[in-house]
């Protein structure tokens, strides 16, 4: 029996009113492994490939025909408006079907959620940090609500493994699994994995359960790419423009002239284009948007310029995604990585991304937004760059973002390769909130038992009894934990302040964040105080502030005319791949040719690829800077530099990683080129201890609730899950 004829009448019925000629090859694959085995399933495969409609199909015909007596289907997303959309996706399809769907996170309704808990059955969606909330605050209620689990749904898959919140939510579905007796079958969603094998073992984690992983072949599809640079500076070759004959047509003084006319470029580009216009920043999309809408208004063109990111306010974000999604209303919406995941915004006639993409992931993310429908995919990169010409550093005028852009679009689109997702198997900060979680849910418990609670889970197998007994014991000093007579743990009295916040539930950071308000309307937030009479961007417009309540952290504006611009706290976590860094390392030894680059990139590839070759670091580990100073070229990964990086200093040799570049050490030495490769050549022959590298004394790896965290435990776990010594090694040998 083919696939289309197992599945549920009104799901057949769905099928022929919608049209659809055929399920795609990823839905029969689904159908196969949940019909026809009790195996986890993993579907990977592009933007808009069918995969949600893959996973539910198969799914909703098992809860059809086998009604569950609690909810069913736990459909778990990383963002609320993600929930929403998928909400408004299965109301449809579940339309003559009898199978409720509720919603469930902060914005939802209440007395839905008050309906369920009396009567479980059919979907929920939710947010992991509102499953926390359920499971800690509900205990008694989760086990009626999830008795005959069936499904779990993961979406974006991909998203959850790179931080502590997916580990958390990992954590989650295995305390719900030991809570109801009931080990649900796991499905996990994402459009970009680079190594299967990883995300099968992450989601199948505290299972038992085998994970396939049908691979389809989605054929070989067309792309349109450009790239396109503008320079900001007064380097007369690329402010000057020649007619066919060669004679000087316009020339330019500089200054900001790269950015007028990288904006200008952007405006024609974008014109009558349904376009996401992606940035690496808040900052940046708010001025490329602010700066549209100042030409549009010059130009008499409508305002057709919107901004969706993690700052703008809910209502201002949805309405955006309502406007995408009209075929009439060709808008151009700057955005940052709240556009990546799947929310449906309908058929794009083009993605923009403004600078280098910080991977090849984001950049499979990016490219997946555009093309659906039977679309070629369109995606235009730009750059605004600013050139010394006359600089003295051997390597500044290399433009390392440039020349990654590169190497990401030749990975992705000629060896389909991503990076790989490596595990996190140290994060302490997590086995610290998981304890407070337990001991809130459970009350007073044994040591024995709250080891074997904890410990017990999946994802803490890598964290020995030491060191849990190390985080026990530092907890009681700090009034975290308290011992009771009886020689049990409970929370402390500090302790309840953190697990009795509402911030209790999130294991992520995120700054303090003040409202902003034009009278009753909420505009999105900031994390610092404007004030009163200050001009500043948000939602791509242009506010001044007109009150400040610090006490209830609003701030009031009022709407002004013209550009201004705003900034927020970040720090840039950007870790290279070695796979990549040795790509980028080709294409500047090679001597191909790539018809995307415009005849401006073409020209400065080639002047990059000169500086290069001439400059001796495509050959030479060490190449001479000036007088006692060093460029390291190991061309690895981040994490292979940083070990590098540990073991010069350990020999007293200073050394530096620009963070600019990411790409090589800047070294201090006083012996010649060929003496310091000697060390380096020592360094790779060693055994080197890395817990005998002299990291500073508060290095960690950022995280929430680290300061419950004994410092010798975030140094161990950063050692043991940032640092790659065998990597570097075969890389270099």
């Amino acid at each position: 029996m083919d696939a289309f004829s197992r599945l549920a009448p009104f799901i057949q019925d769905f099928i022929y009113q919608n049209r659809w000629e055929e399920l795609r090859g990823i839905q029969v694959a689904a159908c196969e492994v949940i019909f026809d085995s009790e195996n986890n399933l993993l579907l990977s495969s592009g933007t808009a490939s069918g995969k949600t409609e893959a996973a539910f199909l198969p799914v909703l015909t098992e809860l059809y025909e086998r009604p569950s007596r609690s909810v069913g289907v736990l459909y778990i997303s990383p963002l609320k408006a993600l929930i929403n959309d998928q909400f408004k996706r299965l109301s449809q399809l579940l339309l003559d079907s009898n199978i409720p769907v509720c919603k469930w996170h902060g914005d939802a309704s209440q007395s839905k959620k008050n309906e369920l808990l009396k009567h479980p059955e059919g979907i929920l969606q939710i947010t992991p940090e509102s499953l926390e909330s359920l499971l800690t605050n509900k205990r008694g209620a989760c086990l009626k609500l999830f008795s005959d689990l069936r499904f779990v749904i993961i979406d974006e898959v991909h998203h959850f493994m790179r931080d502590a919140r997916g580990l958390q939510l990992l954590c989650i579905l295995e305390r719900l699994q030991k809570l109801t007796g009931v080990i649900p079958r796991r499905i996990g969603l994402s459009a970009t994995l680079g190594d299967l094998s990883l995300a099968q073992t992450w989601l199948s984690t505290g299972t038992g359960r085998n994970c396939a992983a049908p691979v389809t072949d989605e054929g070989k599809k067309r792309l349109k790419l450009r790239v396109e640079r503008f320079v900001n500076l007064s380097d007369k070759r690329d402010l000057t423009e020649r007619d066919s004959s060669g004679a000087v047509v316009k020339t330019d003084s500089g200054g900001d002239f790269g950015s007028r006319e990288h904006y200008e470029y952007l405006f024609k580009m974008t014109l009558d284009k349904k376009t996401i216009i992606f940035t690496n920043s808040r900052e940046e999309t708010e001025l490329v948007i602010a700066n549209l809408k100042e030409i549009a208004l010059k130009n008499k063109a409508p305002d057709v310029y919107r901004v969706h990111h993690g700052n703008v306010s809910a209502l201002i974000r949805e309405t955006t995604e309502d406007e995408m999604k009209s075929e009439d209303e060709k808008i151009v919406t700057g955005a940052t990585v709240t556009l990546e995941l799947g929310i449906d915004i309908g058929s794009l006639d083009q993605v923009v991304q403004v600078g280098a993409p910080l991977n090849v992931s984001s950049f499979a993310q990016r490219l997946g937004r555009c093309g659906r429908r039977g679309q070629i995919p369109q995606l235009l990169f730009t750059f605004v760059e600013s050139v010394k010409i006359n600089s003295d550093d051997t390597l500044g005028p290399i433009n390392w973002d440039f020349i990654r852009t590169i190497a990401v679009i030749e990975l992705y689109t000629k060896d389909r390769w991503i990076e790989p997702i490596p595990p996190l198997e140290h994060a302490y900060n997590l086995l610290y909130h998981q304890t407070m979680s337990h001991l809130k849910s459970c009350g007073e418990l044994s040591a024995a038992a709250l080891a074997s609670a904890v410990l017990g889970l999946g994802c803490f197998r890598h964290i020995s009894p030491d060191d849990y007994r190390e985080l026990l014991t530092h907890l009681i000093g700090e009034d975290q934990l308290e011992r009771t007579e009886r020689g049990g743990f409970i929370i402390g009295r500090e302790g309840e302040k953190v697990v009795n916040s509402h911030k209790f539930l999130t294991v992520f950071l995120a700054p303090e964040y003040l409202l902003v308000k034009d009278e009753n309307r909420t505009i999105g937030t900031v994390d610092k105080v404007y004030p009163v009479g200050t001009r500043f961007a948000l939602a791509g417009l242009a506010w001044e502030t007109v009150d400040v309540n610090e006490k209830s952290k609003v701030i009031f504006v009022k709407r002004v005319p013209g550009i201004s611009v705003v900034d927020w706290y970040q720090e840039t976590d950007m870790e290279l791949h070695t796979v990549l860094v040795r790509k980028m390392r080709d294409i500047l030894s090679g001597g191909m040719q790539y018809p995307y680059l415009s005849e401006r990139c073409k020209e400065r590839l080639e002047e990059i690829r000169y500086i290069a070759r001439n400059s001796g670091i495509l050959e030479n580990a060490v190449t001479p800077l000036s007088d006692k100073k060093y460029a390291v070229f190991p061309w690895v990964g981040t994490r292979q530099l940083l070990t590098l990086h540990y073991a010069l200093r350990q020999r007293k040799i200073k050394n530096r990683l620009p963070w600019i570049t990411a790409i090589y050490l800047e070294v201090i030495y006083d012996g010649s080129a060929e003496e310091l490769e000697a060390v380096i050549r020592e360094i790779l022959r060693s055994e080197l201890n890395l817990y005998g590298l002299p990291l500073p004394d508060r290095v960690q790896v950022r995280g929430k609730y680290n300061e419950f965290i004994p410092l010798s435990l975030l140094r161990k776990q950063f050692i043991e899950d940032y640092l790659d010594f065998e990597g570097l090694r075969e890389a270099m040998m």
